[in-house]
């Protein structure tokens, strides 16, 4: 009930009723005794309520003295007409402060009318001496009745539910004066059961110590079934005015307290940001050299080593560090909240640790780091093909330096000239066998060369020798093309003279050569190393020597036949009793032996391929299964994190039901990832076997494991920070008082004008906001134009073009809080000095606990001015201080 309508039921007195005997007698000696109480600073005071009153001029000196006005001149006359001219001028004054009067006139009054009279005088002393009072949110009569339920609940059979029953004991009476002055009255000693001497007690104590006269009497009121209200309001309220004093001392003890804790919590909070803003931006500034480094030795090794420290990196130095950045990220926004809600300056870290700063320089961080692990994949893959290839050029370069040796000096020789026609037909069949192997030979020495060059464009840490190795077989290559040429040109001149050779022999090198030339190239492919990375890979090599192992019996005939050429010759020796020389082929320089030791050779090497080609199939096969089981939990894992991050945006930008159940929702996301971390630390294993297998590639899932990371790093964060934002969004809820269907009412508002879905409103989708709720911010008009600028101040000072949900609704309740101010800090200090412009630190001392009297004494200044003492401090520059200059 406000103080309008509690006045109007007050003042709604019934002509025609009766008041009881005895409330109309407890009414008379109680009023009469609160006027008298008033009336003799004035020097004069009243007998009969209903008789003194009736010329006007008693009454009109009593509302002078209560109100501290001047009325008007009252007439002096005794006649009829003057008493009522006078009593109206009383009437006009109460009138005049908003006081209705029902039923009440002057003649009324003037005729003595003492029910009339009564309800004038409990109309003037609810005025002037109830209606001020408030207490917490409440006034009047409430804020009566809530006061002394305040100051006596600490005690005893002491129940104060109304202004009747509940004083009939006496004891709230002492309870009150005991409260205030506990040296006056032992409360200890007062027992329930004896109302009429807890009564006495009371009256005579407040009469003698606290200049409030007995209103009341003590007899009456315990005889009485249901005391008067008005009497014990009345009489109730001068305790109020008598202790109102120490109350205003205690309120303003209790203000101080409070701005001063958070004024020191809010110091520490900004240290504690600064501090690990700065351990974090270190290690960010120390990290990202050492992953902008692409520098290498070149090796395996040295690559290696740089993987397993960037794993370590991964695995055990960044998760803290990404914990830490959530914290500091969380601290800043509870810190610029609790500014906000206590209406202090927003925090503005120093230069360089901005909250985007450090997301910044965090993102810059996770750049170097994704270049730096494909850049040591790359590596790692390019030093491994590099080692294959420089042992397949070593290889071949063995073979072809195996065949070339003595080459040169073989045909610079000049054995023709002393030779036979036959013997130089066959020098000359034996150089068309040389230069068909020769021939052979090219497609050998290409590969090399093309070997050699892929090196030096890999960056091969020992290009030199290979480059030197290289040069000297292509050198070697020319010159025995320079020297094959010269050889034939000297056999074709000496054929013209030289005619016939055995055919057989002929033929042997002829076949000879070639088959040679394949039992060379079969057992170069058999020796031939191989690197694969896939199942499919290696059975293309096994098909391959499939169609290989195909040939052999094909191989085996051209190997039977050659050596029957031989036998055949040995045969036809034998038969015509031919010299021996004649076995000689000189048309070849292979032997049947040699072709027979190569054939074995080549048999004997097919079933060691076989083995080590079925070795790499099952390493395939065990690389396959590890894809497999990484694929298997990646494919179940990343969709998890793709709809719990959904879920979290779509709960965070909803806000379905009261916050405490969303952030029970957020709480609850946040355990189920708890229970997801055994799978991703097995997930984390499989990605480390694979690292050890070298399988780098994997076709059965499109997630990687630092795609995985990233994603479950950016819900943890994400689940955090809106948790966080949610319990943000509570602490301002209850600091504004406001409901969860205010808080509903401007989500859904701001929710329909975000339209990217980001959280945040761009300016005139917030105009647009601000419109719907009634504000004149429309850009076609001067003023509106400058109201909405000013509201952009306040709500995105920092000027980002974004209104956070945050500031939308600290902005729409920033006019109906109740929050301190710089003024009302002033007003305390100035109490608890005593109406003086400065406070002494003695002063703080004996008002302030310890902790924050030194406190304010550290930091006020002195006051200089006037007369004022040594240790005279300056308040009023220290509270502005704390709410900065704009507020005062």
């Amino acid at each position: 009930m406000d103080e309008q309508q509690y006045m109007q039921q007050e003042e709604g007195w019934d002509r025609e009723g009766l008041l009881d005997p005895a409330w109309e007698r407890q009414q008379r000696k109680t009023f009469t005794a609160w006027c008298n109480s008033h009336l003799r600073k004035a020097g004069t005071q009243i007998e009969h309520i209903e008789e003194d009153f009736r010329n006007g001029l008693k009454l009109m000196l009593l509302l002078e003295v209560i109100s501290g006005e001047q009325l008007p001149k009252p007439d002096r006359g005794k006649m009829r007409f003057h008493k009522i001219a006078n009593v109206n001028k009383a009437l006009e004054f109460i009138a005049s402060k908003g006081v209705r009067l029902v039923s009440i006139g002057a003649e009324e009054i003037v005729d003595g009318n003492a029910k009339m009279t009564l309800g004038m005088i409990w109309t003037i002393i609810l005025r002037f001496a109830i209606q001020d009072i408030s207490v917490e949110e409440s006034s009047a009569k409430e804020g009566l009745l809530l006061w002394c339920q305040r100051k006596t609940a600490p005690y005893k059979n002491v129940n104060v539910q109304n202004f009747h029953m509940s004083w009939k004991d006496g004891l709230a009476f002492c309870a009150l004066i005991h409260r205030h002055r506990p040296d006056l009255i032992d409360y200890d000693k007062l027992r329930k059961d004896d109302p009429l001497t807890n009564l006495q007690t009371a009256f005579e104590v407040a009469e003698k110590h606290l200049d409030i006269p007995q209103m009341l009497d003590a007899q009456e009121l315990v005889e009485m079934a249901k005391p008067d209200e008005r009497a014990i309001m009345t009489y109730v309220s001068c305790y109020y005015h008598a202790f109102s004093g120490a109350q205003k001392a205690e309120t303003a003890a209790n203000r101080i307290l409070k701005v001063l804790g958070l004024n020191q919590e809010n110091e520490r909070l900004m240290d504690e940001y600064e501090r690990l803003a700065s351990d974090l931006l270190e290690w960010i500034e120390r990290m990202k050299p050492w992953l902008e480094d692409r520098t290498t030795d070149n090796t395996m090794e040295g690559v290696q080593r740089k993987l397993d420290d960037f794993r370590d990196y991964r695995v055990k130095q960044k998760p803290p560090k990404t914990e830490e950045k959530g914290h500091l990220e969380a601290a800043y926004n509870t810190l610029q909240t609790k500014l906000r809600l206590s209406n202090r300056p927003a925090f503005m870290p120093s230069e360089g640790k901005l909250v985007q700063d450090i997301a910044n320089a965090w993102k810059g961080l996770e750049g170097a780091e994704k270049g730096y692990e494909e850049w040591l994949l790359a590596e790692m893959r390019r030093l491994e093909r590099l080692d294959h290839l420089a042992k397949k050029f070593y290889h071949k370069a063995g073979i072809h330096q195996k065949w070339s040796h003595g080459q040169e000096e073989a045909l610079a020789l000049e054995d023709y000239k002393a030779c036979t026609f036959q013997e130089v037909k066959a020098l000359m069949k034996k150089h068309e066998a040389f230069e068909s192997d020769l021939a052979a030979h090219q497609d050998r020495v290409e590969q090399i060369a093309a070997i050699g060059q892929e090196l030096n464009d890999l960056d091969y840490h020992d290009a030199r020798t290979i480059n030197d190795s290289c040069a000297a077989i292509c050198n070697e290559w020319d010159r025995l093309g320079d020297a094959t040429q010269k050889r034939r040109t000297a056999l074709e001149n000496i054929e013209q003279i030289l005619d016939s050779i055995e055919q057989q022999h002929l033929e042997f090198a002829k076949r000879a050569a070639p088959f040679n030339n394949w039992l060379d190239g079969a057992k170069e492919d058999l020796e031939d190393m191989f690197i694969v990375h896939s199942i499919e890979e290696i059975k293309g090599l096994i098909e391959a020597h499939v169609s290989f192992k195909d040939t052999l019996p094909q191989a085996q005939k051209e190997e039977e036949s050659i050596s029957a050429l031989v036998q055949n010759i040995k045969k036809i020796q034998r038969q015509y009793g031919l010299p021996e020389q004649v076995c000689v082929n000189t048309y070849s320089t292979i032997s049947e032996e040699e072709l027979r030791e190569k054939w074995r050779t080549v048999c004997d090497m097919v079933p060691v391929r076989d083995a080590s080609l079925q070795t790499e199939l099952s390493k395939q096969k065990r690389h396959e299964l590890l894809r497999n089981e990484f694929a298997q939990i990646a494919n179940e894992l990343y969709p998890w994190i793709t709809k719990i991050t959904k879920d979290t945006n779509r709960i965070s930008m909803e806000m379905v039901g009261s916050l405490e159940e969303v952030k029970n929702s957020l709480v609850e996301f946040q355990q189920k990832m708890v229970a997801q971390v055994p799978k991703l630390e097995a997930l984390e294993k499989k990605h480390q076997e694979m690292q050890d297998e070298l399988v780098f590639d994997n076709i059965l899932t499109p997630h990687t494991m630092e795609a995985i990371h990233t994603a479950w790093e950016h819900l943890k964060t994400t689940i955090a920070l809106t948790i966080n934002e949610v319990e943000n969004q509570i602490l301002m809820r209850d600091a504004k008082g406001l409901t969860q269907e205010q808080m509903n009412e401007f989500r859904s508002s701001f929710n329909h004008f975000d339209r990217d879905q980001n959280g945040t409103l761009h300016p005139e989708n917030f105009r647009g906001c601000l419109i719907m709720a009634g504000l004149d911010v429309t850009p076609d008009t001067v003023q509106g134009e400058a109201e909405f600028q000013r509201i952009m101040a306040l709500v995105d000072p920092s000027g980002t073009n974004n209104v956070t949900f945050q500031s939308f609704i600290d902005f729409m309740t920033r006019e109906s809080t109740d929050s301190d101010t710089a003024e009302q800090v002033v007003e305390s200090f100035r109490i608890l000095a005593g109406d003086k412009p400065y406070i002494t630190a003695q002063e703080l001392r004996n008002e302030l606990p310890p902790d924050q009297a030194e406190y304010c004494i550290s930091r006020m200044s002195r006051y200089s001015a006037g007369d004022a003492p040594g240790d005279a401090l300056d308040y009023e520059s220290f509270s502005t201080a704390l709410y900065g200059e704009s507020d005062l």
